[in-house]
């Protein structure tokens, strides 16, 4: 298409005049030109690092209309006095009637105030005050007319942030716990802290991670089931376990984990390695264990997880088990790459998927939970250059978002417990996992939350693998899906919508814990439950509340009932095949738990 030349002017020039102006030659762009893009997305990407990768822009447009949204709303305003004045009554009343009890109680997560001396005077008003100011605000801050939904949970998670700040908790003057441990120490509780303080500090600084605690070293007490990595390629290794029932189950079972986290959460100690269970039970199982990108790999894509991971790993399981099909786990983002493939591979004609389970895995993000609040056009862009920067996001940075919406317990708990009182953590396998961090490659990372959190294209027919648009009503392998009760990552109500989405055989479970807890539900584990339903292929769809309401909770653990479901579709036991398959390419290369974890 030829430039546009500019239209000539309406003034009163001389015709002859006009005609000695130069011609316009090229359209002028309002773009910047690239050299200064780059030095905007470098800019920006500093910012980011010093902002944890935060953008502050969604969070002053999120209070500014809530502001003026409240401006406007006079009656609002008389509701939230009379809110106000009844608080007050409500504090008055605790403080005068001994019999009362506390007019206000903390939150099921907020362990600030367990302590027995919170309940005495004047620490019971101080802390009841400041769950009064809570109560307020959170009434303050729900949805308004005309408010977006967005921005009303933005605005009250700032005034959450807010309000946490200034807890009577985090003050040692005012804190009963803290006085009575200096008190008891001579004062030793606050050098012990500031010791922990300084080497957290430089730490952090540092980049250095500390070492596994003794007794939580991967590959003897952690990661330690026994297998061999049977195949590698710059993106994952294959582990495959060695059996340990004399017969096992015919049909194979393939793990996916979430590449956000390393995948030894479903293999930590002996006593609660879903790994080891399932080997146990008679099944044979391989595991993908994801490489920790650096900034060399920034451009891996989502598509490069789908066929150099996830089909990858079929291609190897198939040779080493021949003419069997697999029976496919998806765990967190893995469940999410997981249906896709699936549903590419039903599109595609791909009949090597015996069934799926799916956990705590969502395939629609229109009700991701809590995460939303930090993902709109400027904070992906935000993101976007500080990967472009580095390369890739780093899981501090990550991290920084899942521990501000629980900033109760997981940053003032731990920072009082830490600092205050002198207190270490306590050493957990868990605890040892979630510090055992890893990175998201940039391209994937954009790709991912662009294309399924900010877009949501899986769900409404636009997501296109390949060129051609897939849809998960497509599958026909039977699932098992798994949702948790207190998950704030992958919300069980949206996990839940797999069944919206689907219309295979479908097995629903919701069990109690939360993301990770809940998926570690090993038989004996106590004060555990699960609801489960089956949904046969084609049925009606109901709501979450509905089911929720009809399926009553059974006391134990999940585990047996997914194993027998699983036994009951792998075609009977017969002898364990070979570790590998040599002659087809895939040797034994080294032992489990393989060398990509160990990657920092």
């Amino acid at each position: 298409m030829p430039p546009r030349r500019a239209k000539p002017s309406k003034s009163k020039l001389d015709p002859s005049a006009m005609a000695r102006l130069p011609a316009v030659t090229a359209p002028v762009s309002s773009e910047p030109k690239p050299s200064h893009q780059n030095f905007d997305r470098a800019a920006r990407g500093v910012m980011a690092k010093l902002s944890g990768g935060v953008s502050n822009h969604a969070f002053i447009e999120a209070w500014s209309d809530w502001a003026q949204h409240m401006a406007r709303s006079p009656g609002r305003q008389l509701e939230l006095v009379e809110h106000a004045q009844q608080n007050a009554m409500k504090l008055l009343a605790s403080v005068t009637d001994r019999d009362a009890g506390p007019a206000f109680a903390p939150k099921s997560y907020d362990h600030r105030f367990t302590h027995p001396d919170w309940q005495k005077q004047p620490f019971q008003i101080w802390h009841q005050w400041f769950l009064a100011m809570q109560d307020w605000w959170d009434h303050a801050t729900e949805p308004m007319r005309g408010l977006r939904r967005e921005d009303a949970e933005r605005a009250r998670f700032l005034a959450r942030q807010s309000l946490d700040l200034v807890s009577p908790s985090n003050f040692p003057w005012l804190n009963p716990e803290i006085i009575q441990a200096t008190r008891d120490t001579a004062g030793r509780n606050f050098t012990e802290g500031m010791t922990r303080f300084s080497h957290d500090m430089l730490k952090t600084l540092s980049g250095h991670r500390d070492p596994a605690p003794e007794g939580f070293e991967i590959g003897k007490e952690l990661a330690c089931t026994p297998g061999e990595v049977v195949f590698r390629n710059d993106l994952f290794e294959l582990i495959q376990y060695a059996p340990q029932t004399e017969q096992v189950q015919a049909e194979p079972i393939l793990i996916v984990p979430a590449w956000i986290m390393k995948y030894y959460i479903l293999d930590l100690s002996p006593h609660n390695s879903m790994v080891r269970y399932l080997v146990g039970q008679g099944f044979t199982v391989f595991m993908i264990s994801w490489c920790n990108p650096t900034a060399a790999q920034a451009e891996l894509s989502l598509e490069d997880y789908r066929k150099r991971g996830v089909l990858a790993a079929l291609d190897a399981i198939c040779a080493i088990v021949p003419d069997q099909p697999v029976h496919a786990v998806g765990y967190c983002l893995g469940g999410t790459m997981l249906a896709i493939t699936a549903a590419t591979m039903a599109r595609d004609g791909d009949r090597r998927l015996g069934s799926i389970t799916l956990m705590a895995a969502q395939v629609d993000f229109v009700e991701a939970g809590e995460l939303l609040m930090f993902l709109d056009e400027s904070q992906i862009a935000f993101l976007e250059d500080l990967m472009w920067e580095q390369g890739y996001l780093d899981r501090p940075q990550m991290a920084r978002a899942f521990v501000a919406i629980r900033s109760e317990d997981l940053i003032y708990t731990r920072n009082v417990q830490r600092y205050f009182l002198g207190r270490d953590d306590l050493p957990s396998d868990i605890g040892v996992w979630n510090a055992d961090t890893t990175r998201m490659p940039a391209r994937m990372h954009s790709e991912y939350l662009r294309a399924l959190f900010l877009e949501n294209r899986l769900t409404a027919g636009r997501f296109a693998v390949e060129g051609r648009v897939i849809a998960l009503k497509n599958i026909t392998a039977p699932m098992f899906v798994i949702g948790t009760e207190t998950d704030h990552i992958a919300p069980w109500q949206s996990v839940y919508k797999t069944q919206l989405f689907t219309d295979c055989d479908l097995t629903f479970v919701l069990t109690k814990g939360g993301h990770n807890g809940g998926i570690l539900s090993e038989p004996g584990h106590k004060s555990r439950h699960y609801r489960l339903s089956h949904r046969p292929e084609g049925a009606l769809y109901t709501g979450p509340d509905a089911w929720l309401a009809q399926n009553a909770p059974k006391a134990g653990s999940w585990w047996p009932e997914w194993a027998e479901w699983l036994a009951s579709r792998t075609g009977g036991a017969g002898p364990a095949p070979q570790m590998g398959a040599p002659d087809k390419g895939y040797s034994p290369l080294m032992p489990a738990p393989g060398s990509f974890v160990f990657q920092p």
